[in-house]
């Protein structure tokens, strides 16, 4: 909901929707085929360990690539239909897996019988891809020290209700699930940060050891990570940032309840709740198999697709679109929206027009009207240095407000991907290419001396003729 003031001088405010009971998902019945993605780029060169026409069960950990540990679990029971590339965001490369789904599930027994009480190294070696995507590898990082977990039931964007739902509908095991992470991953302070209306209900979760409850605003933007540590722990994060350069890690509900299921079940959930926004904004909550294609969830809830209506994964103010209906449920999927095209809001490249609306509407107080001009010029380095591009939190309001329709959240967004991608490739090459490149410099102005030298020589012979 937009709630805006009479002066037109200050900010609108958005608040998130919040509830004070479950919903009842709807469920969608399972696909005729799924798709599963492993982080890593498809290269026919390499040996694959999976092949057209083999099995698959239910919860199987499937391991793609030889010389790789990088893994997906299996969402459904069947053949394999297809091994292919996939190019996602900002052109990052993934293989796709199809299967050819049964009908009945059968499920794989491996991870049951991997241990007999819950520990960190089954949990990083079985259930990173968990509905909710946990965030375990930040644990297992020797690069980062975390001190303190935050377990959020509110979801990033408006309209989504997917956390809140988790929370609401598994209290109890959300309090096991709690001192669970404690154990296995040596950190003892946990946060559960959750909005006002799901307090009471959530009150057992604070009567568990150690645990504190801490109410979280339902102002757009306070479920983002920069408003988590600021609100609920007083820490404010440096531009540049994370909350893990913070030592804090943050857990959605429906990640923390399902790593809990899993061991005490021994049996790795497949299924993935995430709220549906139809045309006219009505939201659904449905219960879907990671792997299933968009398409049949819109099937199934009677939502018809027509040609130049928007699909966006991400939610209304960050979400991004994606051009195929085929593109499945994903473990980190919790919003899902169709817009009719008729009520697409079209980008333009006209230039800025200083209204200053961005400006006031910026969370981060940045001086977004100047930063996206050197953000459209693609002088990226001066964006960051000058401009403060890495202060800015990425809730999407700069764009929403734009009345020009400059898609400012992705040029900052494209920025920001650049300097990362160029800052890793100087990691990579390493000093030596640093060396070889100003020997290479350092050799070339000895020459470019003497013929300078030569050159000058040659004019004073001429003057002389």
């Amino acid at each position: 909901m937009l709630k805006r003031s009479f002066f037109g001088m200050a900010k609108p405010r958005f608040e998130y929707e919040s509830i004070d009971s479950p919903l009842s998902p709807e469920k969608i019945p399972l696909p005729r085929k799924a798709t599963i993605y492993f982080k890593r780029p498809y290269d026919r060169r390499d040996t694959l360990l999976l092949k057209i026409g083999d099995a698959v069960k239910t919860g199987q950990k499937l391991l793609i690539y030889e010389d790789s540990d990088v893994y997906a679990i299996s969402p459904v029971t069947g053949t394999v239909a297809g091994i292919a590339p996939f190019i996602g965001d900002f052109g990052e490369s993934y293989t796709a897996l199809t299967i050819d789904v049964s009908e009945t599930d059968t499920f794989d027994e491996e991870f049951g019988g991997s241990f007999e009480e819950p520990n960190f190294e089954t949990a990083l070696n079985y259930l990173k891809t968990l509905p909710g995507n946990p965030p375990l590898s930040d644990f297992a990082d020797p690069d980062i020290h975390l001190n303190t977990v935050v377990v959020t039931a509110l979801d990033k964007d408006l309209l989504t209700l997917t956390n809140q739902h988790m929370a609401a509908a598994n209290v109890d095991l959300l309090t096991r699930g709690v001192s669970m992470l404690k154990r296995i991953t040596g950190v003892h302070k946990v946060v559960v940060a959750i909005p006002q209306k799901l307090i009471r209900r959530a009150g057992a979760i604070g009567g568990a050891s150690g645990v504190e409850l801490r109410p979280i605003g339902t102002d757009y933007p306070s479920a983002l990570p920069a408003f988590i540590l600021k609100e609920v722990l007083g820490q404010v994060i440096p531009a540049g940032k994370t909350n893990l350069d913070m030592g804090v890690s943050l857990f959605g509900a429906e990640a923390l309840t399902n790593l809990t299921q899993a061991f005490e079940e021994k049996q790795i959930p497949v299924t993935k709740r995430l709220t549906v926004i139809r045309k006219d904004l009505s939201k659904v909550l449905v219960e879907a198999r990671i792997g299933t294609p968009v398409k049949e969830i819109f099937t199934a809830l009677n939502v018809t697709l027509q040609d130049m209506d928007r699909l966006v994964i991400g939610g209304p103010m960050t979400g991004n679109a994606v051009y195929s209906d085929e593109h499945p449920v994903t473990p980190d999927m919790d919003v899902l929206m169709v817009q009719d095209s008729k009520d697409v809001s079209l980008v333009s490249d006209y230039p800025c027009i200083n209204c200053g609306d961005c400006n006031r509407v910026c969370p981060a107080d940045i001086a977004v009207n100047m930063l996206v001009r050197f953000c459209e010029a693609r002088e990226y380095e001066a964006a960051a240095d000058e401009y403060d591009l890495h202060s800015c939190i990425e809730c999407g309001l700069c764009t929403f407000v734009c009345p020009a329709k400059i898609p400012i959240f992705q040029y900052i967004r494209l920025a920001k991907h650049e300097l990362a991608r160029s800052a890793m490739e100087v990691e990579l090459a390493g000093p030596e290419t640093e060396e070889a490149e100003e020997g290479e410099l350092a050799a070339k102005e000895p020459i470019e001396t003497a013929e300078a030298e030569e050159a000058k020589e040659e004019t004073a012979q001429t003057s002389e003729e």
